[in-house]
């Protein structure tokens, strides 16, 4: 039988789009490119086609995503509950993820709205997007049929984080899974560049970078990559938040991966939120372009990863065509190359400089960014840089 349940919602900034009353109902019938491995046959949402029979080979369930539409309030909420009615086989789950709007590519964190506990997001927001989360076992699929939304502003809600941004030491391991399929339903390809995070709240669209880290090694160097993938060990273990927020393991202390506590302190028994004996403290998975040629990492390793979608600042996101962006020590290709950015990848612009004349997709330019201490890359493959001062 049906099931219905009591969910929740956020928002953001105004945008050109007609506003609208904090109670909607979504339309859940269409599917572009930000959407990957659904369904929305007769109106109800689920697993795709056969994709659905490829199974994730770290958990063995198949996973879809349906963004919907960017919704417009009239007024700023921070604050959504859903009501949803839905099938949902055993081993299966069926989620409703909130966001809010912040600035042209910026959004909260993706929160989850439960029954009886609306989502909260990290700021209010006029615009509030939601994203309809499916996973099931092989054969399986849960089913929406019906969302019903309802957004407010709360008396006291979670503080934006601040300039800095939140940043945090801990283990790598190198994905692989050459031909596989990511949560957001990227197919990976040798020397890939992307990381993989052991929660969805901070996972992006195929081919989009509003959730990208700046991950760097012992050896100095560094790589700027999106978040394309769940894992490596978990999938509900926002680690990088507050213990009040965080998804589950809430007695853990902020910053430190379940399965590094597992791993090294026998939390949990020794087992990650699947019950496997954990093998390695890893709280990030580095594609294989990411962990060879960007970080010229020969084995898993400790790195310091920030999370950039927490910090404030002026953001630029890569624009290659294909090929990593070369970061280099100074403002010119003759200087060393000390890491990479990600096409795709969002990056933070400190300051700009005068150097090498470059051409490429985002026209030609002698201005360059440092995006971090004795880090720059050309002007001419960053997209939507604001104004910014010299260095």
């Amino acid at each position: 039988m049906p099931t219905i349940a009591l969910l929740a919602l956020l928002s953001a900034p105004a945008v050109a789009a007609p506003a609208g009353p904090p109670t909607w109902t979504p339309d859940l019938t269409v599917i572009d490119e930000d959407d990957s491995n659904v369904s929305t046959t007769g109106g109800a949402v689920t697993l795709g086609g056969t994709a659905a029979e490829h199974a994730s080979a770290r958990t063995g369930l198949a996973t879809g995503f349906l963004q919907l539409t960017p919704h417009t309030l009239d007024q700023p909420v921070n604050r959504v509950a859903a009501a949803v009615r839905s099938e949902v086989p055993a081993g299966a789950e069926l989620a409703i993820d909130i966001r809010g709007r912040l600035g042209e590519d910026e959004w909260t964190e993706w929160a989850e709205a439960k029954p009886g506990e609306p989502a909260v997001i990290s700021a209010p927001a006029k615009v509030i997007q939601v994203r309809v989360a499916l996973t099931a076992p092989k054969g399986q699929t849960p089913k929406l049929t019906a969302l019903t939304l309802n957004a407010d502003l709360a008396p006291s809600a979670p503080s934006a984080q601040g300039a800095a941004g939140l940043s945090y030491r801990v283990f790598a391991t190198r994905e692989g899974l050459v031909g596989g399929t990511t949560a957001n339903g990227h197919v990976i390809v040798a020397r890939d560049h992307f990381v993989a995070l052991p929660s969805r709240r901070g996972l992006a669209s195929k081919g989009t970078g509003t959730y990208s880290v700046k991950v760097c090694a012992a050896n100095g160097r560094c790589e700027w990559a999106p978040v394309w993938d769940v894992g490596p060990w978990n999938i509900k273990d926002d680690y990088w938040n507050p213990s009040a927020t965080r998804e589950m393991w809430k007695n853990l202390p902020q910053g430190r991966p379940q399965a590094q506590a597992a791993y090294q302190n026998g939390y949990n028994g020794g087992k990650d939120g699947f019950g496997r004996t954990v093998a390695n403290p890893a709280g990030i998975d580095l594609a294989d372009g990411t962990f060879w040629d960007g970080l010229k990492l020969t084995d898993n390793s400790w790195v310091t990863v920030e999370y950039l979608w927490t910090a404030g600042g002026t953001f630029g996101t890569v624009r290659t065509g294909g090929d990593a962006l070369n970061v280099r020590t100074g403002a010119s290709s003759a200087n060393a190359q000390v890491g990479l950015a990600a096409n795709f990848a969002r990056v933070k612009v400190e300051c700009q400089v005068t150097g090498e004349n470059v051409t490429g997709t985002q026209g030609t330019s002698n201005v360059w960014f440092r995006i971090s201490a004795g880090k720059f890359v050309s002007k001419a493959y960053l997209a939507g840089v604001g104004t910014v001062g010299r260095c």
